[in-house]
């Protein structure tokens, strides 16, 4: 049966960890009839954390995929998880979506993994609607949620609905655009929703907020704003429509709120979402470019006629084959069918479609614009790779990932087990772009570089769910080596052999250099003059540059933020080679770096912590001796929120110790914020 694409909805469900983005998804399930029973993340039934990991832990750790039925819309959803190690699957799903509901705590409101993915979705021009969750929590604060989205985030959040009480003694909401309340019967269940009058002592709380919803509004949509200057009558409908035309120009985020542990606020939230949210057909066309150096503008419309054009965001290794999640932008997908990854240039077999609801199957002989699909089929393709029509190539903006900053060696408990290490890494390498495997070029260790602690854990974990046994070291910092000054240098690769030799001149200079954000890290350019080197050897110097620069000349650790410059060099017409200039450029770079002050740069971690206001002076006096920097501290009720950055080195171990400060009470959640010097008392132990 053809879906009416106005009537799709995808979105995704993303927050802070723990702020209930889990329940709240098993409670659309719930409503929208796909699942019979409802599952709870504390109890590990929860259906979208299917994995062993996620049951045990209590966290999503990778996004889960399903789609709901919802008063005749059809809602491809995405869990994501809140944890800040496994950003990447919240990242991915953002590249595909054109929505998503923000998950916030009535108590904790915005947090730091908050502001990660509310950023992520900016960058990706996401449509948003904020959810409070956890309104019947002692401390919930609506309007302080409201506040901080709008200051820490610099959102437009505009509420739709109004809580009726907080803590035990909240009871449900008052929708604004209606007027009216909704009560949930019994209030330990919440499965009955009765919609009812405004109580007498909301009455004027509810006007008032009409009146500023209406004036939010108008000051982002001109239609309303006509209206509302005129002096017209301004109806629920005239609102609502309003409100949908920011919603999707990214000019407004609707407030909605609720407990889904209670199940309440749920189903007003779906409508919101299929009143609010974009479709497809809402969203301009996808661009992209034609695959090759000098490659086109393309454009595609969310269009059947029009060239298939899919963008794959995850891949899962699975025995059976593994599973390639996409999100087809334009044109008809069929099974059985030949495509083109045009990223790689390479053909591949889509031999099946599936239609995902966590990890359930439901076989599809097609799939088109707007729809979001597992393949089994594919051979070379990658996150981030772009499948279309051979006939029609396009290759579609691809993701960035964030480096990893932390690794651990590791090694197979029997040396017949090290293929098999290898091909299980191979496959964690395919699924997750942020974790890296490599040998150590000095000792011949092999390291696994990941996100953080629990990042490493748990692939460490699916190795052994894989049936490997395997030594892991202790987790390590993953330094980078940069530079502080300008430097010069020539290198020279000469060498006879009798015949035909090498000969190879170069000089380069070195200097400090700011990336962009999802730049590069080492960049070149040339100002060699006329004939010094050959057009055709300057990638040669820059293949040479490159791999050097893997290896920095204090400890062997990667080198970033340099720009290189090409000055000047000689050539021979006989011996002069590629390899040649490789090496010699190689050597330039390597002798122009020790001339420039190299220094060591650490992960520099932003850090937030919640204690009770008695543990404040132990929990910073800890923290001032783990060489962090607190920005700010923020009241709540009896608790404090620090804010701080703090370097990962001095954070190894610091759950156990924050418990033990706070006598459990306390917590924490940190992130990848920058790389910073590291003072030189430290770095004489690293070099």
């Amino acid at each position: 049966m053809k879906k009416d694409l106005q009537l799709v909805r995808n979105i995704g469900i993303t927050a802070h960890i723990d702020a209930g983005k889990t329940t709240v998804t098993e409670r659309v399930l719930y409503f929208t009839g796909k699942s019979h029973k409802i599952g709870e993340v504390h109890d590990g039934t929860a259906v979208m954390d299917y994995l062993a990991e996620e049951q045990q832990r209590g966290i999503t750790i990778t996004s889960a995929a399903t789609t709901c039925p919802w008063k005749g819309h059809t809602i491809n959803l995405i869990d994501t998880p809140g944890h800040v190690d496994f950003t990447i699957e919240v990242e991915r799903s953002l590249r595909v979506l054109d929505g998503a509901v923000v998950v916030f705590c009535g108590v904790g409101g915005v947090e730091a993994q908050s502001e990660t993915v509310w950023h992520q979705a900016d960058r990706y021009q996401v449509s948003r609607l904020c959810f409070v969750n956890k309104m019947d929590r002692v401390g919930a604060d609506f309007d302080l949620v409201v506040g901080e989205v709008r200051d820490r985030l610099g959102g437009n959040p505009v509420p739709l609905q109004l809580p009726m009480g907080a803590g035990d003694d909240f009871a449900g909401q008052i929708d604004l655009l209606e007027q009216k309340a909704y009560f949930y019967e019994p209030a330990a269940i919440a499965t009955t929703l009765r919609v009812g009058e405004i109580p007498p002592q909301y009455a004027a709380a509810a006007r008032a907020g009409w009146s500023a919803l209406v004036e939010a509004v108008a000051e982002v949509d001109d239609e309303l704003m006509g209206k509302y200057v005129q002096e017209e009558p301004i109806g629920p409908e005239d609102l609502a429509a309003a409100i949908r035309r920011a919603v999707i120009a990214n000019r407004l985020h609707p407030v909605l709120c609720g407990s889904a542990l209670r199940h309440m606020g749920i189903r007003p939230l779906l409508d919101a979402v299929c009143a609010y949210l974009p479709s497809p057909l809402d969203m301009p066309p996808v661009e992209g470019v034609t695959p090759g150096r000098a490659g086109k503008p393309v454009q595609r419309a969310p269009r059947e006629d029009e060239p298939m054009a899919a963008l794959v965001f995850k891949v899962v290794a699975d025995r059976h084959g593994d599973l390639y999640f996409v999100r087809i932008y334009s044109g008809t997908l069929k099974a059985g069918t030949r495509v083109l990854n045009a990223t790689r240039g390479k053909k591949e077999i889509v031999s099946r479609i599936w239609e995902m609801h966590a990890n359930q199957r439901i076989r599809r002989e097609s799939a088109r614009a707007g729809d979001i699909v597992a393949l089994v089929g594919p051979k070379h393709s990658l996150t981030g790779d772009t499948l279309c029509e051979t006939r029609e190539p396009v290759v579609l903006e691809r993701m960035d990932f964030p480096e990893p900053v932390i690794s651990m060696s590791i090694e197979p408990a029997s040396a017949g087990d090290r293929n098999r290490l290898a091909d299980a890494l191979a496959a964690l390498r395919r699924e997750d772009p942020t974790f890296r495997y490599a040998v150590d070029r000095e000792t011949g260790q092999m390291l696994m570089h990941g996100m953080g602690e629990l990042h490493l854990e748990v692939l460490h974990h699916k190795l052994r769910d894989m049936g490997l046994a395997v030594r892991v070291g202790r987790p390590r910092v993953a330094y980078r080596e940069t530079i502080t000054a300008v430097g010069e240098a020539e290198g020279r690769f000469i060498r006879q052999f009798g015949g035909r030799g090498q000969y190879a001149v170069v000089s380069l200079r070195v200097e400090p250099f700011t990336p962009t954000e999802g730049g590069e890290s080492i960049v070149f350019a040339s100002q060699v003059r006329q004939g010094a080197v050959p057009t055709e050897f300057i990638p040669a110097v820059e293949e040479g540059v490159r791999d050097a620069a893997t290896s920095g000349p204090l400890a062997g650790y990667p080198l970033v933020d340099i720009a290189v410059t090409l000055l000047d060099g000689k050539h021979h017409p006989v011996d002069s080679s590629e390899m040649a200039f490789a090496r010699a450029g190689a050597v330039a770079f390597v002798a122009a770096v020790e001339r420039a002050s190299p220094v060591f740069l650490e992960p520099i971690m932003l850090l937030e912590v919640v204690t009770p206001e008695s543990y404040l002076g132990a929990v910073t006096g800890d923290l001032n001796a783990r060489r962090a920097e607190i920005l700010r501290m923020d009241a709540r009720g009896g608790y404090r929120k620090l804010t701080a950055e703090v370097p990962l080195a001095s954070m190894f171990g610091y759950a156990t110790v924050l418990r033990s400060l706070t006598q459990g009470r306390g917590s924490y959640s940190m992130e990848p914020l920058r790389y910073g010097v590291v003072p030189a008392e430290i770095a004489a132990k690293l070099a």
